[in-house]
């Protein structure tokens, strides 16, 4: 009994310590879009958002992204059940909607890039290549840190360990999938009701 509440103790430490890092990263994105509010005018004569950006790709990036977010959801209420094979087939698909995410991402930088659009051209530019790749970044970590709870679900099953880390995993993807919220709304969805 004392060492299960010695385990429950510690698991309370680890998410807190997790909320903390989420918070950090909450100002980190804070400052980010803040930025990003300062600079978004300042094309030094070259194409702003309005001109750049194409609505129906980060529709598109928004709708994988979401749906993404529920699979990851399905993929906790898996683990809660101890169904690893159900687990399993959720981890996948949330893996491969995070990957179409990032393609898509990926896609619309190397076009910008393509057509003389790089972090080079503005601050404009600057500021959103910084603010939409540090989110890829986190979505990148985010996938290695599912595709690594992939293997050693495969290898060792639903533990608690592992549940520990999918628990924090699901925490991390649904943030991001609320900061992505606020750039399609502030970065691509303003430049075309403006």
């Amino acid at each position: 009994m004392n060492e299960q509440i010695q385990h429950s103790e510690v698991e309370d430490k680890t998410i807190f310590g997790f909320w903390v890092y989420l918070m950090t990263d909450l100002i980190i994105f804070g400052v980010l879009f803040g930025t990003y509010a300062v600079l978004r005018g300042n094309t030094f004569g070259g194409p702003t958002g309005r001109e750049l950006f194409d609505l129906k790709g980060a529709l598109a990036e928004t709708l994988i992204l979401l749906t993404s977010s529920f699979t990851c959801g399905m993929m906790m209420l898996s683990v809660y059940e101890n169904k690893k094979n159900r687990t399993m087939f959720w981890m996948a698909l949330t893996f491969a909607l995070g990957i179409a995410f990032l393609s898509l991402e990926l896609s619309e930088f190397s076009r910008f890039v393509a057509d003389g659009n790089s972090w080079q051209r503005s601050a404009f530019l600057s500021s959103f290549f910084t603010l939409v790749g540090t989110h890829g970044l986190h979505i990148t970590i985010g996938l290695l840190w599912l595709a690594v709870a992939m293997v050693q679900v495969w290898t060792r099953g639903l533990t608690p360990f592992i549940t520990s880390k999918l628990i924090r995993f699901s925490f991390f993807w649904h943030f991001l999938d609320v900061v992505w919220i606020f750039i399609f709304t502030v970065v691509y969805l303003l430049p075309h009701a403006i």
